[in-house]
């Protein structure tokens, strides 16, 4: 019977794409804040590349040890507009060229955490690192940014709302490739090990790994052997199957926190595509029956995907977090590609699937004329859709310059490649301009 077990997750690897997504080491900052900026910088440099300095060693040991491939070695940090608020900088460009740095010389993929925690209003800090976010990204090139601007407890920030359409249509213009590493949440995760959305919440240890496990054409082989069975069989099957990815991802989270020397934090088991055939979320929906994704009935199989992932993941493991769930990335996925080409996938669909998956409109490419106020209310709908229903929801478009809907913009590695796709063109323009805040809904008030 073990062995029976050992030759499917040997299976699972080889042909099915099962993979750890990432092994994250969250870092805390708050110790380095200073109010001269170029000792504060020393000091962020400093305690990432000593913490982490054994990370990617660490990692590609467990993956030669067990077999089990680890895709991307990462870093998320405390938020950077907490820890330069202290400074006078007129922008925090700095701050990102010392993070890039600290990337660099650990020799990991990306580092999280140039971010800012904005759901209920700005400090000096939060406008600061905001207004930098172009510069800040253009100039790095493994900085991740982060922006949190409403939540079901406090509300929407719409004074932020506003500002961030301006920074992603104005990022845009230096170069598009800054916005696949700018994302804009509503009720962001303090122990997301994903990027680009992941930093280091402040509730969190002050060092601390956590992982994220994907497995899409896991999930859909194991579909293909209940064909024609009823909808809760199909439940069931994917829960099991999730129940053995996340184990997998425990091992290898626990077995890098001890050799690390730093606590173990979180699974978080997320359905995460790639452009590899066979590695695809859509492809699941189609598997359970769709056409194609983005017909009707997509939102229904989503939600019973998500909600089983869930489900299985926390039966596995004793520390699931982060966001769990399913991802629908346009440009990372080959079947949501090919759905948007025939045009059974549209905007508006993505935006209903939203409201039962993990994260919200991910990796969507957009003419490049887009105006700064609609980018905005494509922001103010996802977050409404996360404050309501109390979960995560997130948007990460990126307006390519001199592209229009039909275009193809190429992103290249696991970011994929897209179709431009249309947007509805009518303006809101005036509801954006008003600011302020959208209250918190009613049952928000728990206490």
């Amino acid at each position: 019977m073990e062995f029976d077990k050992i030759l499917e997750t040997i299976h699972m690897i080889s042909d099915q794409n099962l993979d750890v997504r990432t092994v994250t080491m969250g870092i805390s900052l708050l110790d380095c804040i200073d109010s001269d900026s170029d000792v504060a910088c020393q000091k962020i440099y400093d305690k990432i590349t000593t913490k982490a300095k054994d990370l990617v060693k660490t990692a590609e040991q467990i993956e030669m040890e067990y077999g089990i491939p680890i895709v991307n070695k990462r870093v998320a940090v405390t938020p950077i507009a907490l820890v330069a608020g202290a400074s006078q900088d007129k922008d925090y460009v700095k701050y990102a060229k010392t993070l890039d740095k600290a990337a660099q010389t650990l020799g990991i993929d990306f580092i999280g955490g140039f971010s800012a925690l904005v759901q209920k209003g700005m400090t000096k800090g939060d406008k600061t690192l905001i207004a930098s976010l172009p510069e800040a990204l253009a100039q790095t090139n493994l900085v991740c940014a982060s922006v949190n601007v409403g939540s079901s407890k406090s509300g929407i920030n719409m004074d932020a709302v506003k500002q961030m359409g301006e920074v992603i249509t104005t990022a845009a213009k230096l170069d598009y490739m800054t916005n696949a590493k700018l994302v804009v949440f509503c009720n962001a995760v303090e122990d997301n090990p994903f990027m680009a959305g992941g930093f280091h919440g402040v509730s969190e240890p002050d060092v601390v790994i956590n992982v994220g496990v994907s497995g899409p054409g896991v999930v859909k082989a194991a579909l293909e052997h209940v064909k024609g069975q009823p909808l809760d069989q199909v439940a069931e099957t994917i829960k099991q199957t999730a129940f053995k990815v996340t184990r997998m991802g425990q091992l290898v989270g626990s077995v890098a926190a001890k050799r690390l020397n730093v606590p173990f934090g979180i699974v978080d088991l997320s359905l995460a595509p790639t452009p590899a055939v066979g590695d695809s979320v859509a492809q699941i929906l189609e598997e359970i029956g769709l056409a194609q994704v983005g017909t009707h009935g997509t939102t229904a199989a989503l939600a019973m995907l998500n909600d089983a992932v869930k489900k299985g993941g926390i039966m596995a493991c004793s520390h699931v977090g982060g966001l769990s769930g399913a991802f629908i990335p346009v440009s990372e996925d080959a079947g949501m590609i090919a759905a948007v080409e025939a045009k059974t996938l549209s905007l508006d669909k993505l935006e209903a699937m939203t409201a039962v998956c993990s994260v919200g409109l991910d990796m969507i490419a957009l003419p490049g004329d887009i105006p700064a106020t609609t980018v905005s209310a494509m922001i103010a709908d996802e977050a409404a859709i996360g404050m309501i229903n109390n979960k995560t929801t997130a948007v990460r478009v990126i307006p390519v310059p001199g592209k229009k809907v039909g275009d193809q913009v190429e992103f290249g590695g696991l970011l994929g490649h897209a179709p431009i796709m249309p947007y509805n063109q009518a303006s809101s323009a005036a509801m954006i301009a008003r600011g302020g805040l959208i209250p918190a809904p009613i049952h928000s008030f728990k206490n």
